[in-house]
């Protein structure tokens, strides 16, 4: 029964004009007590612009304020940018249900367990064409293909109608391994009628439809099957299609597969116990690298995007205790650089190419293909759910706006623009945004949730920008000089252009304070750190053109 206030909400607080970090809130009922499911809680990864910062999370305060009305948390695939928050920011949430696929609950389960004092969070295990009664919600399961294992949409009904959130999803018939997306059952679900659509738009600036992952194994074969000396295969852990391919490439070769990296390891463990690497042989440990034939071996890396820990960038670098490539070795780039990673992967390329080593990528051969939709599958999905609106998500701010007017020549009668935070009334009634969530970032910062306002990031940006001088002296009760004053200088040029030490015009700087202040002055200790802590600085950017970070400490005696 629907009530005279009920009304039905999306709310993304992460993943709206952006890539990563999704997690999206689909609320039911009268405004001050609405009941409320959470679809995914993933992670973004820090760049260059947050020095230290390993992850970055969606800041949940706004239902972490309702959390007595979370009916359920639930997981649409295992990729980090869609299950990597859970294990931080669940403890913040009550103890909600959380529902996801095997595959993703056992990765997630396996990453838990090598996190030190992590809790224990039970996963629901849930399969498409499941039904999760969440009062005022159902929530039906539907396969989709993507580039992970067990990716699923969600038809989301309420008294006041059905949306579906594809989540991330491509059409492919022959998906190596995993499910294929379920037109039958969207189409079913289109002609009940649905209200609005949330969907995918990471590839909408690409034309026609994406290739098979049945092309790339055939493509990789190929390639593999060229090869004179070792060869190596980077790709996402996750991509088991993709290491399925490279076993089966190398069983009709003769080739054995080494496994390297720890994320690979899981990935195999968790892809072998759902059935999903039947039929290849074994996988090799490290170890036993250096003992096979070089036309004999390929070994699967982790480290495609350029990770510095990664195995890829050891191997490159030629640190890596068990794998070396040499001239006449083949190292196949098994995935797309995401935007951000462009230096970091070339700096490993180029690492490859001086050591003589013959770098394949999807420019030179058909070694990867997407996990989201093109232009072409975006159609069809409009044709298979004919939703009354859709809400473009998944994207950059570009990629929803080449989505809003794909779907306006498509014929989708309306489309609402949103972004994190927007709360969008789908019914009843025509959609419009109808309110604000507080919404955010959280900052992985080692083992501690930073939230975007603290003064550390900010700060940690600074100083690798312009270093950082700490001062120290003492001084008597007559605001005499008690010993020499202490410096310590970190980041900053040894001299500067007229070779002068930087280090003895601090020195000067801090005695032609001491020496122009009153003694009366000088016993007082934040009158004099404050004038040492702006003299330095000023000398500083005088001969270096920038102005260090400056602590200074006065002790009185």
């Amino acid at each position: 029964m629907v009530g005279p206030k009920d009304d039905f909400v999306f709310c993304a607080l992460g993943g709206l004009g952006e890539i990563g970090m999704n997690a999206a809130l689909y609320g039911y009922g009268p405004p001050a007590k609405r009941d409320w499911i959470l679809v995914d809680c993933g992670v973004s990864f820090a760049g260059d612009d947050l020095p230290g910062i390993d992850l970055i999370m969606p800041d949940l305060k706004f239902i972490e304020g309702q959390k007595n009305r979370l009916k359920a948390i639930i997981i649409t695939h295992a990729h980090e940018d869609h299950i990597g928050a859970l294990l931080d920011l669940y403890p913040r949430l009550g103890a909600p249900p959380v529902y996801a696929t095997p595959f993703a609950a056992g990765l997630f389960d396996i990453r838990r367990q090598n996190e030190q004092g992590a809790k224990r969070i039970k996963l629901n295990i849930m399969k498409p064409g499941d039904r999760l009664a969440l009062d005022p919600f159902e929530v039906e399961i539907i396969s989709v293909a993507h580039s992970i294992p067990e990716s699923t949409a969600l038809a989301i009904r309420t008294p006041l109608g059905t949306v579906v959130h594809t989540g991330d999803w491509k059409i492919d018939e022959q998906p190596v391994a995993g499910w294929s997306t379920d037109s039958k059952r969207l189409t079913e679900i289109g002609d009940e009628g649905v209200l609005a659509l949330i969907c995918d738009s990471t590839n909408v600036m690409r034309e026609g439809e994406s290739l098979s992952e049945t092309d790339v194994a055939k493509g990789l074969a190929e390639v593999i099957s060229k090869a004179k000396g070792r060869v190596a295969v980077t790709t996402f852990a996750s991509n088991v299609a993709r290491i399925r391919s490279v076993a089966l490439a190398a069983k009709e070769l003769g080739r054995e597969v080494v496994a390297i990296g720890r994320a690979m390891d899981r990935a195999i463990q968790v892809a072998t116990e759902c059935g999903y690497l039947e039929g290849v042989a074994e996988f090799r440990s490290p170890e036993t690298y250096g003992y096979l034939p070089r036309d004999k071996v390929i070994c699967l890396l982790t480290g495609s995007q350029g990770e510095p820990r990664a195995a890829l960038s050891r191997v490159a670098e030629d640190q890596h205790p068990d794998v070396t490539l040499s001239a006449g070795d083949t190292v196949i780039f098994s995935s797309r650089t995401i935007p951000g990673n462009e230096k970091a992967v070339g700096r490993i390329i180029n690492g490859l190419v001086q050591q003589g080593v013959e770098v394949i990528t999807d420019r030179h051969a058909l070694v990867h293909v997407s996990g989201h939709p093109r232009r072409g599958e975006l159609k069809q999905m409009y044709e298979w759910v004919r939703p009354k609106t859709l809400v473009p998500a998944h994207g950059e701010p570009l990629h929803l706006d080449e989505h809003r007017k794909y779907a306006i020549a498509c014929g989708v009668p309306d489309v609402v623009m949103a972004s994190n935070g927007d709360i969008v009334r789908l019914a009843p009634g025509n959609p419009a945004i109808v309110d604000e969530a507080a919404h955010g970032k959280l900052y992985k910062d080692g083992d501690v949730l930073a939230p975007a306002a603290d003064p550390a990031i900010p700060e940690r940006r600074k100083l690798a920008f312009a270093g950082i001088v700490s001062v120290a002296i003492a001084l008597d009760s007559k605001g005499e000089l008690l010993g020499d004053p202490a410096f310590a200088v970190s980041g900053i040029p040894q001299v500067d252009r007229a070779g002068r030490s930087f280090e003895d015009l601090i020195e000067e700087a801090v005695f032609a304070v001491l020496d122009n202040l009153p003694k009366s002055k000088r016993r007082d200790a934040d009158l004099v750190e404050t004038a040492i802590e702006k003299a330095v600085r000023s000398t500083v950017n005088h001969s270096w053109g920038k102005k260090p970070v400056c602590h200074v400490q006065v002790v009185l005696i």
